[in-house]
């Protein structure tokens, strides 16, 4: 900095005693402004980051460009070709992509405040301190993240360092590495935040580096925030609310304003919102000089200072359009500059010792997300512009861009010469949507959810199913029998009428959960765990996906242990699956839609013989056939495998689960799904009931409480058995459905459908279908009380029989007419 120059941080320093003080090239990176933020009443202002200070865009790229060059000689050509670099949006998109580019191996990304429909969101943080802290990430391609090679994090500054290990926490958990790089314009931690860094590296087990362009800190008075805020106050009523410090705005004249086709390459990412390749790169630089030589052909003869002026996230592709003009039209004497708009509300103040001496405030003209606002441009009115450049995404080129108070009419009112390039928005092709998969409805309902539909909270499931609480489908249970049995119908067409538990039943099933609570518990904890553990491999988290209704209460409590565990929040949603006729095809198109469907993990209640794991199985490869959508996993994980039947369970016992006690009481009041055609058409998801009446014997939330309670105490129990699962062997042995085959020709039954073998099965048909008997492995205890009563209730026989591989089978009548009691289906005498 010229020793004759005034610094821009004097005037703030001078009125509210804030001190910068570091390295010798601290003052010439940094000025000081007020900001209007509850959270923090300074800002440092970059003089080379091309956000709020117009600078050279050769000199704004060569820091970028610099910083990523020192990562590249860290990281070594190896592991630089497998890094991700990541930008912080607003600020450091434009310079993450530019350290991305002297890093010259790693595709690059960056987060967005910007949500794009039917781009699933691959994680997200917060900014504590910013005005707008959410951001996202969306990246086309979710492998980008999935790597694990470095990821390099880019922001303008490293104060606190909050916002970075937020970043590192959350993206750790779902796509563990073993080393970060933190890249940073400035280091302005504080002496308490230096050695917070190392002790986060310990406690996530990665190494984490940082390279920076400079270091210092800023020491603040006592009581800086509420004098800040008092002196904006101050400085705001003396200015008279003005859009732009010391320079009036004419309104009214319409504005003289030139486009510029740039002819930008199709299919060209406009930044890293979605990603942003080493083969993007190429494509860019091969097309920049004629896109450069487009805007110079339209400016004035005269013009010898221009500004080329970006958009908020939109900072890589302006400055690197600047940078090229630069570089033609430099030779000449004219002046290229390089800034963006901005969603930061600053205090401008027209003092030389002040990093913001004029503000243009306009309206938001891309419709966000967060609704409208004020945005603003600084250092532009009063600078000595002869022209500028306007560059936005086509987002962003609406109607209120080119408003009497929009962007367009504001610049105009201050620089003689107006240019508006405009740069198409980059949007993802549908995720796994080939060309030839068949057209269909684009918009599928949101998912129901509680207490609308069903009693559970409304984050602990979403049903991806239609309400058909108003449609009578109840028929009483001999008549559906006999139906099912003679192929008049399948039982998906009807429900039967709920079971009303007696007083005596519903002791038993409170007396089931106190016993079985903490043994549901582990088999939940050692599920999840098994399942977390497997996706860390493919670098990924779950999106859980219950099969209605068994599999619902489960993966609810999934959700829990996860949360309650690892601070994971898992998206949870319920479907319908029918034997015979398979999965809700529109289910899964909803869930492709908006995830991956890789991290997709289907979950059941338990196995019985496997006849749903068989079921899935043949509707995923059908769905994949029909619609050209792959990666949904068919492998069930189930709270218990008795069957044998799938890898991932948290336990091969075959033990009383009371959720199986009872039918939509125990499962958020919600019915078994149905799928008739007059209900249920081509385009909707399947159907089922919300039994609001039954509110008042409604104990599913308390089964989920009471199995929650206990997570703590087996937690220890859950580490040992999960690691001694994952090492283990869990091929299926489908020991169940061999079982399943021979117990259906000694009894002659001759239909595999008709036995149901294990406790919950069992329950199931007792409390749905017409049994004919019970079978219960000799000296089966506690497990089975609620079965004899029930068998009692409804004058099933219940037969012991030795060496049974389940607790418990049980038998639908085989030839069901109503008064029949023999296998025949004719009347017995007894």
């Amino acid at each position: 900095m010229n020793k004759n120059e005034v610094w821009t941080g004097n005037w703030v320093a001078e009125r509210l005693g804030v001190e910068l003080a570091g390295d010798d090239r601290l003052r010439d990176l940094l000025g000081l402004a007020l900001r209007r933020n509850p959270k923090r009443a300074h800002l440092l202002v970059s003089n080379v980051l091309g956000k709020h200070v117009p600078q050279s865009p050769s000199v704004v790229y060569g820091y970028g460009v610099a910083l990523g060059r020192r990562v590249r000689e860290l990281l070594g050509d190896e592991e630089a070709a497998a890094a991700v670099v990541l930008g912080y949006a607003e600020t450091a998109t434009g310079l993450g992509h530019s350290v991305a580019d002297g890093v010259g191996l790693a595709p690059c990304l960056h987060s967005t405040r910007r949500p794009v429909e039917g781009v699933a969101r691959a994680g997200g943080f917060e900014e504590s301190h910013s005005h707008a802290t959410s951001h996202l990430l969306l990246p086309e391609d979710p492998a980008l993240l999935a790597g694990d090679g470095p990821l390099v994090l880019v922001d303008d500054e490293f104060s606190t360092g909050n916002t970075v290990l937020n970043t590192i926490r959350e993206l750790h958990g779902r796509y563990p590495r073993g080393r970060y790089v933190i890249v940073a314009l400035v280091d302005m931690r504080s002496a308490a935040d230096l050695g917070r860094l190392t002790e986060f590296a310990r406690e996530i087990g990665a190494r984490v580096d940082l390279v920076t362009a400079a270091s210092g800190t800023v020491r603040l008075p006592e009581g800086v925030l509420e004098k800040g805020q008092a002196l904006v106050a101050e400085q705001e009523a003396a200015a008279g609310g003005g859009a732009a410090a010391g320079v009036s705005v004419p309104d009214g004249a319409a504005p003289r304003v030139t486009r510029v086709e740039l002819d930008w390459p199709r299919g060209l990412p406009d930044g890293g919102r979605h990603g942003f390749t080493p083969r993007h790169r190429t494509a860019l630089e091969s097309a920049l000089p004629a896109m450069a030589a487009r805007i110079g052909d339209a400016l004035p003869a005269d013009a010898r200072r221009v500004l080329v002026l970006g958009f908020e996230e939109l900072m890589y592709a302006p400055l690197r359009l600047a940078v090229e003009l630069e570089r033609q039209i430099g030779g000449t004497g004219a002046e290229v500059r390089y800034s963006t708009t901005t969603r930061s509300p600053v205090l401008a103040v027209d003092d030389p010792g002040y990093a913001i001496r004029s503000r243009i405030v306009f309206p938001a003209h891309d419709d966000p997300a967060d609704g409208p606002g004020e945005r603003y441009a600084y250092n532009v009115a009063g600078a000595g512009f002869d022209a500028v450049v306007a560059v936005v995404d086509s987002a962003a080129d609406t109607p209120a861009l080119h408003a009497p108070d929009g962007l367009v009419a504001r610049l105009a009112a201050h620089v003689p010469h107006v240019l508006l390039a405009v740069v198409p928005s980059y949007v993802p092709a549908p995720p796994h949507a080939p060309a030839h998969a068949p057209e269909r409805p684009s918009m599928l309902p949101e998912p129901l959810r509680g207490p609308a539909f069903s009693s559970y909270a409304p984050d602990e499931v979403g049903w991806l199913l239609q309400d058909l609480s108003d449609v009578t489908l109840e028929a009483p249970t001999e008549e559906r029998e006999e139906a099912i049995q003679r192929g008049g119908a399948h039982y998906a067409e009807s429900l039967p009428v709920e079971y009303q538990p007696s007083e005596r039943y519903q002791a038993l099933f409170r007396s089931a959960l106190d016993v079985s609570a903490a043994r549901i518990a582990q088999a939940v904890g050692v599920v999840t765990e098994t399942v977390l553990a497997e996706r860390a491999r493919r670098s990924s988290r779950p999106v859980l996906v219950s099969l209605a209704r068994a599999g619902t209460p489960v993966g609810v409590l999934m959700r829990r242990w996860a949360r309650h565990r690892h601070g994971f929040d898992l998206p949870h949603y319920a479907v319908s699956i029918v034997r015979g006729r398979g999965i809700d095809a529109n289910a899964l198109r909803w869930l492709a839609k908006r995830y991956d469907p890789a991290d997709v993990v289907f979950v059941d209640g338990w196995t019985g013989k496997g006849a749903i794991t068989r079921e899935l199985a043949a509707a995923v490869r059908d769905f994949e056939a029909s619609d050209g959508i792959t990666g949904f996993d068919p492998e069930i994980a189930v709270l218990a495998d008795p069957g044998a039947c799938v890898r991932t369970y948290g336990t091969r016992e075959d033990f009383l689960i009371p959720s199986a006690c009872l039918n939509s009481t125990v499962s958020g009041l919600v019915s078994r799904t149905v799928l008739r055609a007059d209900l249920v058409g081509p385009d909707d998801f399947h159907g089922a009931k919300f039994y609001r009446e039954l509110a008042g014997a409604d104990v599913s939330n308390d089964f989920l409480d009471a199995v929650s309670a206990r997570f703590t105490e087996v937690a220890d129990e859950v580490d040992a058995k999960a690691k001694e699962l994952l090492s283990a062997d869990r091929t299926p042995t489908w020991e169940g459905w061999a079982a399943v085959e021979r117990i259906s020709e000694e009894y002659g039954i001759h239909d595999v459908n008709l036995v149901k073998p294990g406790v919950g099965e069992t329950t199931r048909v007792l409390l749905r279908r017409v049994p004919w008997k019970i079978l219960a492995r000799t000296g089966a205890g506690a497990d089975l009380d609620h079965v004899r009563l029930l068998a009692e209730q409804r004058g099933v026989p219940v037969e012991e029989v030795d060496g049974l591989p389940y607790t418990c089978v049980g038998l639908i009548h085989p030839q069901y007419t109503r008064g029949a009691t023999g296998a025949d289906g004719k009347a017995v005498a007894v």
